[in-house]
């Protein structure tokens, strides 16, 4: 009850903003029209730029109209081939997205984090938890392609990585989906990492397999077995949803189940930083020149492309 309640405010609030600015607006042209209104022409055209961001605002939510896109999302970071450069990769996107949580006010928690053996990771799960959280998310889906002279290459020669991006919706406690306890496969294991001392003392991390699909649940967050467990079932949930719906939308993708599909070819979005400094979305053709700025996590031009362009197509 209360998270339809903020939903219906959130849905609400851009409303009541944009016909806030529409009336001062209509005021201050009134002003124009007076001997020395000119002086603010300036300040009306910011308000005028203000309007057309409720307006864009507005037109997005309508967008996330979908039955999860309110819910909270959870990321899957894979790297591709080519070892310690691509591991580099998947870490510097995994920055980018948590801070364009931050930024967008939303929590955020590593549940799972394998480091990479000299630099970045081998995979990580994030819980990125506020309202519209998926519905946003789902955008990153795919893989995402960086160009870069290596700086693990001593000879300087440009090298292309890949990684991959799985984006599922947190599934709430009361949508029907059973999981037969017979079909999962528990073990656990002694956390690695940081977390000090305790890390090495209890076997707290849990792996959940579930045998029929073959997906694998990891969370070693927690110190606790039991909350580790928890969580791992949360994300195998949402693991299971999400092939459901894909499955009934005749959508079957299959990005990290063979590490083949992290490659040429197959990539939603390249980040060149050599020869030239660009990143494109070669789903809508959206192109940035700032590069710094979306790996600091400033992404939503390519969300707010993405999620029109599949309006349309729909």
């Amino acid at each position: 009850m209360q998270k339809k309640k903020a939903q219906l405010e959130n849905i609400l609030s851009p409303f009541e903003a944009a016909e806030e600015k529409l009336s001062y607006l209509e005021n201050s042209l009134d002003i124009l029209q007076e001997e020395g209104g000119e002086a603010f022409l300036k300040e009306i055209r910011e308000g005028i730029e203000s309007l057309r961001d409720s307006i864009k605002t507005i037109e997005l939510r309508h967008l996330l109209s979908g039955e999860i896109d309110g819910n909270n999302a959870i990321i899957a970071i894979h790297p591709g081939a080519g070892g310690t450069e691509s591991q580099d990769w998947a870490q510097i996107l995994m920055r980018m997205y948590l801070r364009w949580a931050e930024r967008h006010g939303f929590t955020t928690e590593v549940v799972d984090l394998l480091p990479g053996e000299e630099a970045g990771i081998k995979s990580a799960t994030i819980t990125v938890s506020g309202l519209y959280a998926y519905g946003y998310l789902k955008a990153e889906a795919g893989v995402h392609r960086l160009v870069r002279i290596s700086p693990f290459d001593a000879n300087k020669r440009r090298h292309t990585s890949f990684s991959a991006v799985l984006v599922f919706p947190e599934i709430e406690e009361n949508i029907d989906l059973e999981i037969n306890e017979d079909d999962l496969r528990i073990d656990t294991f002694r956390a690695s990492g940081a977390g000090g001392q305790h890390v090495n003392k209890t076997s707290s991390a849990v792996r959940i397999t579930h045998v029929p699909t073959g997906i694998i649940v990891t969370c070693q967050n927690e110190r606790s077995q039991h909350k580790n467990k928890a969580m791992a079932l949360k994300i195998l949930r949402a693991r299971l949803y999400d092939m459901q719906l894909k499955e009934q939308e005749k959508k079957v993708e299959d990005i990290v189940g063979d590490k083949k599909g992290i490659s040429w070819g197959n990539q939603i979005r390249s980040y060149i930083l050599q020869p030239y400094r660009l990143v494109k979305d070669h789903r809508t053709d959206t192109e940035v020149g700032n590069v710094d700025a979306v790996l600091d996590g400033d992404i939503d031009i390519f969300i707010d492309a993405y999620l029109r362009a599949k309006s349309k197509a729909a």
